[in-house]
């Protein structure tokens, strides 16, 4: 039997709620002065360019995702859910638009860092690794292969960039840096200081990261590295925010085809990639129109890594 997928959405239309702004993949709302809407999107981007064309369920996969992470994970660090029903939170005609697809979430103050753990030596860690024999400056065993799995986890962070822009791997030291001059302000009174609050970032993302891979392995899935991102409240307390664990911020691997020395299949945009690395685009916006194979195969895969991971299958 086929799944059900619902009408893709591009773009959210929420006129009962001001708009804050819209990422590459997520639409951000005002409820109140204490919470916000995030609608996910089925929008995709790839070499950091929005493509034209939506990945059907895939807004509603990557919800369904994180909201099994932050369950499961909660006792690791506080996260940014509410537990507010979205469909209460806008218009009766706009219902459609948030259903399976939106959080209602906690306003926090976002760290200016993306907080990055590896776990394997793949993709800008291994041109790093093979160019300085280390990986955002941290030195590794010699010898390692594409794809090896580290002797254990690492913490590299990364700025964040501006849509269309791409993000930087940066130093921890600079990462600490980064929070203290963002966060001086708001942490004034608190006990603790941006530099405090990038290590609790690091030692957080290590820990999900590690009881994540652990699990997943379980379920017959690697993840090679994934990207998390922090908030803030007026207190100082850190928080988990943005999504988890999901194929658009991790890499995912069957365990049953890992091998050293190859870059492994994975559960996410590879389908696109490989497709527009045929073309002679310049990897610049506009994006090129996707095939309609490429979009199938690909929310197959956002849907498959889903009920991989979770066991559930997408309502």
């Amino acid at each position: 039997m086929s799944p059900i997928v619902a009408q893709p959405l591009f773009e959210s239309t929420i006129k009962s709620l001001p708009l804050l702004g819209r990422g590459k993949v997520r639409d951000i709302y005002a409820v109140d002065a204490d919470k916000l809407l995030i609608v996910t999107s089925d929008r995709l981007s790839a070499f950091d360019v929005i493509l034209p064309d939506p990945i059907p369920d895939k807004g509603r996969v990557l919800t369904a995702m994180a909201a099994f992470w932050f369950a499961r994970l909660g006792h690791i660090v506080p996260n940014q859910l509410t537990g507010i029903d979205p469909e209460s939170v806008v218009a009766s005609d706009e219902r459609d638009q948030v259903r399976g697809r939106a959080l209602v979430v906690k306003r926090l103050k976002p760290l200016p860092i993306e907080a990055v753990v590896r776990g394997y030596v793949i993709g800008s860690g291994w041109k790093d690794y093979q160019d300085s024999g280390a990986i955002c400056g941290i030195r590794l065993p010699a010898g390692l292969a594409q794809a090896a799995k580290l002797p254990s986890p690492i913490f590299t962070p990364a700025s964040k960039a501006d849509v269309g822009d791409h993000d930087e791997n940066i130093s921890f030291a600079e990462a600490q840096t980064r929070c203290a001059a963002e966060l001086t302000g708001l942490l004034a009174g608190t006990g603790t200081n941006g530099a405090q609050l990038a290590a609790q970032a690091r030692d957080a993302a290590i820990a999900l990261y590690v009881e994540a891979a652990n699990y997943a392995a379980g379920r017959g899935i690697l993840i090679a590295d994934t990207k998390f991102e922090f908030g803030v409240d007026a207190t100082g307390t850190l928080h988990l925010i943005d999504e988890a664990l999901t194929p658009d911020s991790s890499r995912f691997w069957p365990a049953d085809s890992y091998r050293e020395g190859i870059s492994p299949p994975s559960y996410d945009k590879q389908y696109v990639r490989d497709y527009l690395e045929t073309l002679t685009w310049g990897k610049k916006a506009p994006g090129p129109h996707l095939p309609a194979d490429v979009i199938a195969k690909t929310a197959a895969k956002y849907r498959e890594a889903f009920e991989s991971l979770t066991g559930q299958s997408l309502a």
